[in-house]
């Protein structure tokens, strides 16, 4: 009686086969943002519509960014710092947000992207009843922050601030930032967290 052959793939192999679905969804995933953002790109509003005034007044972050967007701080110091204020931790915490301004300093992905994400993350630290159930609460957030920036600007500091682009720009998307980021956090579906600061 013959002997079965065990078949033993390389692990090169293996580690190909199982990397080619996960680099295929990415890349799907990748340029579906693309699309989302190519409209956005060519022109961006440099002023809030009247429907954008409204929900930024409303928001304690939103208000709170004006003391710092443009004045000394980066685009992602700006959203974190406001982050920290609203979630009463300390602002030490925003040498987190240092490297991340101007795009991460390669006009990448742009700080107000990633500084939001932070804060979500932050939020997210607060007490739960497991590293589980933050997890999934960081993930659907940061999924609905993601989707939301895709839907009102490319992701790029590069497509962003183009040659000839005005200050004002990125002002107008950090505030719609700020005020998105707060109603994420504090949504009915929020765990339960301190109230924002009533200093500001």
């Amino acid at each position: 009686m013959n002997k079965p052959v065990d078949f033993i793939l390389p692990r090169r192999d293996v580690l190909i086969s199982m990397s080619i679905p996960v680099l295929g969804s990415l890349f799907k995933g990748y340029t579906q943002t693309q699309a989302l953002t190519s409209q956005s790109s060519s022109s961006l509003p440099e002023e809030l519509s009247p429907q954008e005034r409204a929900t930024v007044e409303k928001s304690i972050l939103a208000k709170d960014l004006k003391k710092y967007f443009g004045e000394g701080y980066s685009c992602a110091e700006s959203i974190l710092i406001v982050g920290l204020h609203y979630l009463r931790r300390p602002e030490e915490l925003l040498c987190i947000a240092g490297g991340f301004g101007r795009g991460m300093y390669h006009r990448d992905v742009c700080g107000i992207v990633t500084a939001g994400i932070m804060t979500l993350g932050l939020a997210g630290a607060q007490p739960r009843k497991g590293r589980k159930e933050a997890q999934e609460w960081v993930k659907q957030k940061v999924q609905s922050y993601w989707d939301w920036w895709a839907s009102q600007a490319p992701l790029h500091c590069t497509e962003i601030r183009k040659e000839g682009t005005k200050f004002e720009t990125c002002l107008r998307l950090g505030l719609l930032a700020a005020a998105k980021i707060e109603g994420l956090i504090s949504s009915d579906n929020a765990p339960a967290l301190p109230k924002g600061r009533s200093d500001l």
